[in-house]
């Protein structure tokens, strides 16, 4: 295996998970300047009123931003092991990769429903849409690097 793939050759998913980590900031930015948890909260609550065992909770603005402040913080100081290609943050980046697909996803459907459930409507955009396109895109790019990381490692294996 060549020793420079490591720190920013092929497979590297540095960049990739740094840019993800940037695309999620924007993303909470753009949330919590339009207004996000007057319509999570509410559609929390009528999921929960139709199905009891719904695991969501509901949140209050200071809290919900500070957590997410926090998540960021803590994605954005694992970078550098990202860009090390350390083994074990590879199931935390596919997660973080997929869960922010579905997020910007989620998003961009309830910007074309114009609502989240029957009983909660909204003008378009959703809170949390124009930052979308940058969680689809940080996202399958730290897929695609993840991915190349495997093949690197497969043909190391296989010479």
């Amino acid at each position: 295996m060549n020793p420079g793939a490591d720190s920013g050759g092929e497979g590297n998913f540095g960049m990739a998970w740094l840019l993800l980590c940037l695309a999620f900031c924007a993303h909470v930015a753009d949330e919590a300047l339009t207004g996000f948890l007057n319509i999570y909260n509410p559609t929390v609550l009528a999921v929960r009123a139709q199905y009891s065992w719904f695991p969501m909770p509901t949140f209050e603005f200071r809290d919900w931003l500070t957590g997410l402040i926090i998540a960021n913080i803590v994605l954005l100081l694992l970078t550098p092991f990202a860009f090390r290609n350390v083994r074990w943050l590879r199931p935390l980046a596919y997660f973080h990769a997929i869960v922010h697909l579905l997020n910007g996803t989620g998003h961009t459907l309830a910007t074309i429903f114009g609502q989240t459930v029957s009983t909660v409507h909204f003008a378009r955009p959703a809170p949390g849409f124009y930052s979308s396109p940058l969680l689809f895109a940080g996202s399958i790019y730290l897929l695609v690097r993840l991915r190349a990381r495997r093949r690197s490692e497969s043909r190391a294996a296989a010479s």
